[in-house]
């Protein structure tokens, strides 16, 4: 039987032992995934309050707003979760590439067997 988490209309992220949920961004006029990271519950909370995406950078240690140095903010338009809570899905739009390579979706690349090229 599920518990409240998963049928309930309570906000309670089940965070990893680290303190992270999963959150991906998508484009809301095309619906093409943009980027996949993580939040603490600062970040989550700062998305909420601010509408722009704000994450949590494993690789520094340190809360970061999506586009505090390029300019290339996501404006949030809805944010959902699943239904277990732990994965936050953000529909936004983005000012410039979502990348930090300069593409437009950090999904820029298909694996073809052992390698990997372009998407078009």
């Amino acid at each position: 039987m599920p518990d409240s988490r998963d049928t309930g209309l309570e906000l309670n992220p089940k965070y990893d032992a680290n303190g992270l949920i999963t959150a991906v961004a998508t484009d809301r006029a095309t619906g093409e995934l943009l980027m996949l990271a993580h939040m603490n519950a600062e970040a989550l909370a700062a998305t909420i309050a601010t509408r722009e995406a704000h994450f949590w950078s494993r690789s520094r240690g340190t809360l970061w707003k999506k586009g505090e140095t390029s300019g290339h903010v996501l404006h949030v338009t809805d944010i959902r979760i699943d239904c277990d809570q732990d994965a936050v899905w953000l529909i936004v739009d983005a000012v410039g590439p979502a990348c930090h390579t300069g593409e437009r979706s950090c999904f820029y690349r298909r694996i073809d067997g052992d390698a990997l090229s372009p998407v078009a």
